[in-house]
């Protein structure tokens, strides 16, 4: 059973975090994507695995923190596992996650075990990198208001098209109604609280990051479905080159979202380090 509660930062602002809570070999420390509250996923859920996380500030019970830079995931890691007294965990993200697994990495080395993010985005204006090649118009339009400012993209937010392609493939449809229905359980009740904290989140991704990936040292492993239109694999090729030592997988069959289709074989490599 998955524990909540709220965490004081001082100030103000209350980190809302999730913690299975048992005792296992491993904890793995999630990070959500966008929009989602922050619950672990329950599809991988397993006797092996401690899962901790929380939701990302503006979503579900965290105060929100306007300007909030991806590298801010790594304060707010450390203020949750120091409050559960942990010191060594290994971060997992998906998709809008991908950055904020990577920031704890690069920011805390000497406590994270290693790395896996799937269908992760790359730093805006990285060398080399087309940045919104091959996404699709409804993903790139939000990032694009939000490369325009925090107007524009409260804008878009209050405005969004009815019918935006974003990017989903016939893999990311029979994933969200079969074996990955989980994720509808985190991104409805993110929906739910309305457009403000989605757009902190790409205002984040389009503005400086706050670290450099190629300063991570833990070992990493990045998941791409070559078929996404979301996020496009060549955002985890970036990063695997940009990385030292980590390693690409990629599935010709699957795009976004199916993706998470391929992580329990991944998590045998997380344990595993």
């Amino acid at each position: 059973m998955t524990k909540e509660f709220d965490l004081d930062l001082g100030g103000g602002q209350t980190l809302h975090v999730y913690d299975t809570g048992q005792a296992a070999p491993l904890t793995v420390f999630w990070h959500h994507g966008t929009p989602n509250i922050g619950a672990p996923p329950v599809p991988l859920f397993g006797d092996a695995i401690r899962w901790v996380s929380y939701d990302r500030p503006g979503y579900g019970g965290s105060t929100r923190v306007p300007g909030r830079d991806v590298a801010s995931a790594a304060r707010y890691t450390a203020a949750v596992v120091d409050a559960l007294g942990l010191d060594r965990f290994a971060v997992v993200g998906h998709s809008g996650g991908g950055p904020h697994a990577l920031a704890v990495a690069a920011l805390l080395p000497e406590r994270v075990s290693a790395v896996l993010a799937g269908s992760s985005l790359a730093p805006r204006g990285a060398a080399g990198l087309d940045w919104f090649g091959g996404m699709a118009p409804g993903a790139a339009a939000s990032l694009h208001a939000a490369i325009a400012g925090s107007a524009a993209r409260a804008t878009y937010g209050d405005n969004p098209p009815d019918e935006p392609d974003i990017g989903f493939v016939e893999a990311d449809n029979d994933a969200l109604q079969t074996d990955w229905s989980w994720v509808l359980d985190v991104v409805r009740p993110a929906l739910a609280q309305g457009p403000v904290a989605a757009g902190d989140d790409d205002l984040a991704y389009v503005a400086a990051w706050g670290f450099d990936p190629a300063t991570v040292t833990a070992p990493v492993l990045l998941l791409a479905g070559l078929l996404d239109r979301m996020v496009p694999p060549a955002h985890s090729a970036w990063l695997a080159e940009r990385i030292p030592g980590a390693t690409l997988r990629t599935s010709d069959v699957d795009g976004h979202v199916s993706i998470l289709r391929r992580f329990p074989d991944a998590m045998a490599w997380l344990t595993s380090r």
